[in-house]
């Protein structure tokens, strides 16, 4: 049996959550959005269940994140990075949380962000 390298990152299909992490988010039009700022996954299937963006601010100081549907992400080679199909005026209008504030993730607001994005709960 030939030994892995635990150090690998990304292969064809997989990607390590570091690497994600950063990553440039762009809208339907091509234009960039945000970041990934983080990976919200589920305890329970290890599904990676929301994208949350991070834009805004001045170097970084007084960015809002967003809580984006993992399921609205398609990875984008051309661009190197996900694209939505939303555009940065909607994303901005979305459920979201100042850099400072600490995000309630339950049930309820996981709907209202599923609700605003049109698609349905990850937990369903």
């Amino acid at each position: 049996m030939a030994m892995q390298d635990a150090n690998i990152r990304e292969t064809q299909d997989l990607i390590a959550s570091d690497k994600v992490e950063g990553t440039s988010v762009y809208g339907a039009d091509g234009k960039h959005i945000g970041s990934v700022e983080r990976l919200i996954l589920d305890k329970r299937s290890g599904h990676v269940s929301y994208a949350v963006l991070s834009f805004g601010g001045f170097l970084g100081i007084g960015q809002d994140h967003y809580p984006l549907p993992w399921a609205k992400l398609s990875y984008d080679e051309g661009l190197g990075g996900y694209r939505v199909d939303l555009t940065k005026e909607q994303v901005e209008n979305a459920p979201h949380y100042e850099s400072d504030a600490e995000y309630d993730w339950n049930r309820r607001n996981g709907k209202v962000i599923h609700d605003y994005y049109g698609v349905p709960p990850y937990w369903m």
